[in-house]
């Protein structure tokens, strides 16, 4: 019977996942800590080791370099409520089969448990030193957790990908984590967006030029290619490419030679090319506007990145990211959004993705009067956008979210707590269209005197 180690100071995943091995016919040990287990390897090994990254004492990553020299050939499951890409990177460093989030599905665990078994004669365990550190990708979400994998998985590789995501999502941070994680990570990398250039002066941007090629070649130009000789080029919107250009670009690919425009000497390079677009290449190659042979090249590898709306939850996360940086920058305090600020940012649908979120909190950063951001404070387009973006009674929709997020995050009194809220805006906003007239207020609100001046006291509000 195939054994697996659990080592985790939780007793009770300890119990869940001994349990659950236990009936998928694996025997388990558990361990609370992994103080004993690099001793306990030298005497017996089992098939797969499952642990904790953040324990007392000795953590995930130690543990892990310690099997690796005592038993290099036992695949090392690792697990952490830490979901970021650091974590995931360093996991799949320092020589993971595979990276498990929590909370997990304990048939996941089981699956790869299993897994891991059946190719451990198979696996070729590397330990590399940490690279360097890259841009801050964040996210907690699943399907950035798919993200980070892919990205751990392809940290020893030096495989083409194609990056896929709607504008603002971060394509090119993913490309510099891509580069930086991987064996060409001390040499350039090299970014250009395809669709920025003019189509006549594309190819010499991408292959150079000699001196004389055309009318203003004044001297040797050299192209992006050969900057990127022997580490990474990153071809932003690959889609807009135009298509003799991307007749060179796949007999680059093929066989890493070229001619500078003009040029009769063929010059060779040695470069991971990673691509990204934001369009459907399948559906261009359909249309014959994107090379069939090309697409397969690059689409090796394609990691997808999720749109913002499709992981609200990492809202918080970003909003307080980027107006801690914003806030770092200019050398000031650091502006606080209200909970229904915040609440407000995580219901809007960001056409614009994370680059939209950036933007707006460097325009709070400097422009939010106070340092406590409200709802009123946001600037006016992303409020009139929400507006023109739900209509007229979709306002349901947006309390429908709300409740939802209210209700993911374990909040109690929701009713009273949002009725609260509702009836400040309805005052606030009435007051201040009446230029602080009560009695009209109450009349346009449709309450009483008595009931308006019971509803100030309550509320709290300044009709000052």
């Amino acid at each position: 019977m195939n054994q697996i180690w659990i080592v985790d100071d939780d007793a009770s995943i300890r119990w869940v996942l001994e349990k659950a091995f236990q009936s998928a016919g694996l025997r388990a040990r558990t361990f609370a800590d992994g103080s004993n287990v690099p001793e306990r390897l030298t005497r017996e090994q089992p098939d797969a080791i499952i642990t904790d990254i953040i324990m007392p004492g000795l953590s995930g990553l130690e543990l892990m370099r310690a099997i690796h020299t005592t038993a290099p050939n036992v695949p090392v499951i690792v697990m952490t409520a830490h979901t970021d890409l650091e974590s995931a990177v360093a996991s799949y460093q320092g020589g993971a089969f595979e990276y498990l989030p929590k909370p997990f599905d304990v048939d996941e665990a089981v699956a790869l448990a299993k897994r891991a078994i059946e190719q451990r004669h198979d696996q070729q365990i590397q330990q590399r030193e940490p690279a360097a550190k890259v841009s801050e990708i964040i996210g907690e979400a699943p399907a950035m957790q798919e993200v980070f994998r892919a990205i751990g998985r392809l940290a020893n590789s030096n495989i083409n990908v194609l990056i896929w995501g709607e504008s603002g999502t971060g394509k090119e941070l993913v490309a510099q984590a891509l580069h930086q994680h991987s064996p060409r990570g001390h040499k350039p990398f090299i970014a250009i967006n395809t669709a920025a250039i003019p189509a006549e002066l594309l190819e010499s941007e991408l292959f150079g030029h000699e001196k004389g090629a055309f009318s203003g070649a004044h001297s040797q130009r050299i192209g992006r290619f050969e900057q990127a000789s022997d580490g990474t080029l990153f071809l932003d919107e690959i889609g807009d490419m135009p298509p003799e250009l991307q007749t060179r670009l796949l007999r680059v690919l093929s066989d890493g030679r070229f001619y500078r425009v003009g040029g009769h000497d063929q010059v060779n390079v040695n470069v991971r090319v990673l691509a990204a677009t934001n369009q459907d290449l399948e559906q261009r190659v359909a249309q014959g506007r994107f090379r069939e042979d090309l697409f397969h090249r690059l689409n090796v590898i394609r990691i997808a990145l999720p749109a913002l709306r499709d992981r609200r939850e990492d809202i918080p996360l970003l909003a307080h990211h980027f107006l801690n940086e914003t806030a770092r920058d200019l050398n000031v305090d650091t502006k606080r959004l209200t909970v229904e600020a915040l609440e407000y940012l995580c219901q809007f649908d960001w056409p614009g993705n994370v680059r939209q979120l950036e933007n707006i909190c460097r325009w709070i950063t400097v422009m939010a009067p106070g340092q406590t951001v409200s709802v009123v404070d946001l600037p006016g387009e992303l409020r009139d956008h929400s507006a023109d973006q739900q209509g007229g009674a979709d306002w349901e929709i947006q309390l429908q979210r709300l409740v939802e997020h209210k209700l993911r995050h374990g909040e109690n009194a929701i009713l009273s707590n949002l009725g609260n809220t509702f009836e400040r805006v309805l005052l606030e906003t009435a007051l201040k269209h009446t230029g602080g007239h009560k009695q009209e207020a109450a009349r346009r609100l449709g309450w009483g005197r008595n009931t308006l001046a019971r509803k100030l006291r309550e509320l709290g509000v300044d009709c000052n």
